[in-house]
């Protein structure tokens, strides 16, 4: 049977190595002209990194990635540790697979490289999708139209899939900007060797530091508040100045690590409230598409991943005629889930946030507590979860 696949993002790529695992013809349609992923860093935590290693892609993410040592906490003002989780090692022994820190653009090119160079089209932007009984039709902006048995929607926050199916949506603005940046790692010898990434805790701000690319760059991510909406992009630009001044009163460390930057990446942070339905007969999405989050569990992708291996199953043996109920069946497997993530995004976003007083300082003390015994504990329902186990 054949599945069409609305997005070349990591979500849409991933469903289509695992619907190919499944026995189905796919094919992915993609608006843009050319196949690349803008962005910076991207964690990929062991529930993730597990599934990609069954699609044959674990030599080639241990070459490209790079495993930080430990997850540490600070103060926004003085350095001064909260909690220090240690993640390499410790993240194999206890869920079985590498917690990984990679380069957005380099995993997007294993998915790429894994698959045959003819499934992936190019130039596609969809205008209208056409569900009828016994098939799906797609159309798109050049005249062309194609049909399917079935169609995945993973194109994102702001999915035309989406729309089509179930009307215009205005996502949630969260009232804050992510700056991004990445720097070369010999600009940074300060930083050191340790690969360890470090979050910083402040009143309306934080601010996260890891390497990406197999440790040639210094990747970091500083949210901020911003009243006005900023447009919802990898690729809108900030000058440096902005990202220092948003920063101006924090440890020098961080000053020394934006004033390093070239280019400063702006996003505005934008989620969605939980759908109550993403299928409708033979289409379905995925990822972004269908349940938009907050960066906040450094999860986004990672539940695309589960999201595409869960679908595959689901679908695994499925007939022409029981493909919608596969499809339902997907959902209800994956929408209880991606809710708990999401809803825990949104806590970290008000926790991460808090200004300095008693509420701060009883953060800090569970912070302190937990990292006291063995934090990866406190994760096993994120990280130990692995998607495909129910089905055997």
């Amino acid at each position: 049977m054949r599945a069409i696949i609305i997005g070349a993002g990591i979500g849409g790529l991933t469903a289509a190595l695992t619907l190919r695992r499944a026995g189905y013809d796919v094919q992915v349609f993609e608006q843009t002209s050319a196949l690349r992923e803008v962005g910076a860093g991207i964690q990929i935590s062991p529930n993730g990194s597990r599934l990609l290693q069954r699609v044959g892609l674990g030599p080639a993410l241990a070459r490209r990635a790079v495993r930080p040592g430990a997850m540490v906490m600070r103060r926004w003002q003085d350095g001064a540790v909260l909690s220090s989780q240690t993640l390499a090692n410790l993240c194999e022994s206890s869920f079985g697979a590498p917690y990984y820190h990679l380069y957005r653009p380099d995993l997007l090119a294993l998915l790429a490289e894994a698959l045959p160079a003819d499934v992936v089209r190019l130039g596609h932007q969809v205008i209208d999708v056409f569900p009828r009984e016994d098939s799906v039709e797609v159309r798109f902006a050049h005249g062309v139209s194609t049909t399917a048995d079935l169609l995945i929607g993973a194109d994102g926050l702001h999915s035309s899939v989406r729309e089509v199916l179930f009307g215009a949506e205005s996502p949630r603005y969260s009232g804050t900007v992510a700056y991004r940046g990445l720097v070369p790692a010999e600009r940074l010898p300060q930083l050191g060797t340790s690969h360890n990434m470090n979050g910083w805790l402040g009143p309306q701000r934080h601010f996260m530091q890891y390497y990406v690319a197999a440790a040639r760059y210094v990747n970091f991510v500083g949210i901020a508040p911003a009243a006005h909406k900023h447009v919802e992009s990898w690729s809108a630009q900030a000058p440096v100045a902005e990202c220092l001044a948003e920063f101006a009163d924090w440890h020098p460390e961080i000053q020394s690590i934006i004033r390093a930057v070239e280019v400063t990446g702006r996003w505005a942070l934008y989620d969605r409230e939980p759908l109550a339905h993403w299928s409708l007969g033979r289409v379905s999405l995925l990822g972004d598409a269908a349940h938009a989050m907050l960066p906040f569990m450094a999860q986004g992708a990672v539940q695309s991943v589960e999201d595409a291996f869960v679908l595959a199953k689901c679908l695994e043996h499925a007939h022409h005629s029981s493909i919608p109920e596969a499809l339902v069946r997907y959902e209800t497997i994956r929408r209880p889930r991606v809710s708990q993530v999401q809803a825990r995004a949104r806590e970290n976003a008000h926790t991460f946030h808090l200004p300095d007083g008693e509420a701060q300082r009883q953060r800090d003390a569970e912070l302190a507590a937990v990292a006291g015994t063995n934090p990866l504990l406190a994760s096993t329902w994120l990280y130990g979860f692995d998607a495909e186990a129910e089905f055997g």
